[in-house]
């Protein structure tokens, strides 16, 4: 309990230094010969964190360009930097890609490629009685911050399943809580279970006796879904193709590496940990966590598509529809516009 502690205070203090606008590993250097990237403390994120760590990422772009990195806790947070033009690339999950996109000054930000599919999962609290999705009415259930991948999933189930939350007349009552925030919930039982991603989920099956009642990609097709994406502010990518380029080698070199040395990958991820917390995960958390993620540059461009349908019946993305014509940088897909007419 108290390693967990430590590293939940540490996540929250991270929270608290990108609040502010602080970065790690950054200086407040003027924007030029550099690309500015961020990334959260979560295993889905383990290229950029490998790509870091391991110096593939310096390595491919050349000393002449400064990398810098902001580690942040949510996806609304990175696109508030992008919009506020203090980062250049991100990666998040496939709801604050598509909100960036749609939010931003002409589209001006661009899904550039995947970094991982699955690594959600909704764990059941131990002395809850949630077997299926019927007994969900009437329970307290948590997912990270409004508008994210896992609220938006666990929403869409809920609409699935006939049940509605409480502030829409249902019965089910849903916290829109940070992850270190549920984790404590969870200890103290006043939640039934959450929607979360990797590590999160793993740790609250492994060490507090959570049930997995199932993955999230049990309900997709072909059991796979973009989970995590890198999207950039197109100005930048257009301004700084000889960049990009090499950045999204190194990303995709980083990929095959992490694929190939799960052990290792394991290592650095915990070393990153110990670095910016103070703390690391057990090597089993780690492990199994890495198990539950597909890590790919596939962006899953269907899935993304099918996700931003299910956040636009949920009504996040307004009430003119919306239209993802566009969102890919290097392609573009059929059947993205989704108008209300």
């Amino acid at each position: 309990m108290k390693i967990r502690s430590a590293i939940v205070g540490g996540i929250v203090a991270i929270v608290v230094l990108s609040a502010l606008g602080i970065a790690l590993n950054s200086s407040d250097t003027a924007h030029e010969n550099k690309i500015r990237i961020a990334y959260f403390p979560n295993i889905g994120h383990v290229i950029p964190i490998v790509g870091m760590e391991k110096g593939f990422f310096e390595e491919k772009i050349g000393s002449e360009t400064k990398i810098e990195t902001k580690v942040f806790d949510s996806g609304p947070q990175a696109i508030e930097s992008i919009f506020a033009n203090s980062i250049d690339l991100a990666y998040v999950g496939p709801g604050p890609a598509i909100n960036g996109f749609l939010n931003s000054e002409n589209n001006n930000v661009k899904i550039l490629t995947g970094a991982a599919s699955g690594g959600a999962s909704f764990i059941v609290h131990p002395d809850s009685e949630i077997i299926t999705a019927s007994d969900f009415a009437g329970k307290k259930i948590a997912a990270p911050q409004i508008g994210n991948t896992q609220d938006v999933s666990l929403r869409h189930y809920l609409s699935e399943n006939q049940l509605k939350p409480a502030e829409k007349g249902g019965s089910v009552i849903v916290y829109n809580i940070p992850n270190p925030d549920i984790y404590t919930l969870f200890v103290k039982g006043d939640i039934d279970g959450a929607w979360v991603a990797e590590p999160w989920a793993t740790i609250l099956e492994t060490e507090l006796n959570g049930k997995r009642l199932f993955y999230e990609e049990e309900l997709w097709p072909n059991k796979e879904f973009a989970s995590v994406l890198l999207i950039g502010n197109t100005d930048y990518v257009k301004k700084n193709k000889n960049i990009i380029d090499k950045f999204l080698g190194a990303h995709h070199d980083t990929m095959i590496w992490i694929n190939d040395n799960p052990k290792e990958t394991r290592i650095v991820f915990n070393n990153f940990l110990n670095s910016y917390l103070g703390q690391s995960l057990s090597d089993d958390v780690v492990d199994i966590a890495l198990s539950n993620i597909q890590i790919t540059d596939d962006p899953k461009p269907d899935s993304v598509v099918s996700f931003a349908k299910k956040a636009d019946t949920l009504g996040y993305l307004g009430r003119n529809g919306y239209d993802l014509s566009g969102i890919f940088y290097s392609f573009d897909t059929n059947s993205l516009k989704g108008d209300k007419t």
